[in-house]
């Protein structure tokens, strides 16, 4: 049974720091290519960060410098470190497991599982 399960949302002020987690099963994240994404109320979807198989991350413009993607293949977790949060980062946060490469990594359809989110509130 494959799940994707996200945890370590909430709210902060601006300027603070919030770690989420994405722990999968059913399949081992040292394998795949996986993303966060996020998603505020009348906004598409977009990526945020992504890391390979082999532990090489990139990022959204946006995010560049204050957020950290990072994996642990023992823990089956995937992890979104975010630092010096600003009110437009508020948004409902998923993880995802990418299936094609057939175009950029933050095109929603590269992905076929998804978690049910967590929301980050920066006020």
């Amino acid at each position: 049974h494959v799940q994707l399960v996200e945890s370590g949302g909430g709210s902060v002020q601006a300027g603070g720091s919030l770690t989420l987690s994405c722990a999968a099963s059913g399949y081992s994240v040292s394998k795949y290519y996986m993303a966060w994404f996020r998603q505020a109320p009348g906004k598409e979807r977009e990526g945020v960060a992504a890391i390979d198989s082999a532990g090489s991350p990139t990022y959204t413009y946006s995010v560049e410098g204050r957020f950290t993607i990072s994996k642990d293949n023992l823990k089956n977790t995937v992890y979104l470190q975010m630092n010096s949060l600003k009110p437009e980062d508020t948004a409902m946060y998923y993880c995802a497991k990418r299936w094609s490469f057939t175009r950029s990594w933050s095109d929603t359809a590269m992905y076929n599982d998804w978690g049910q989110g967590t929301q980050v509130t920066v006020s």
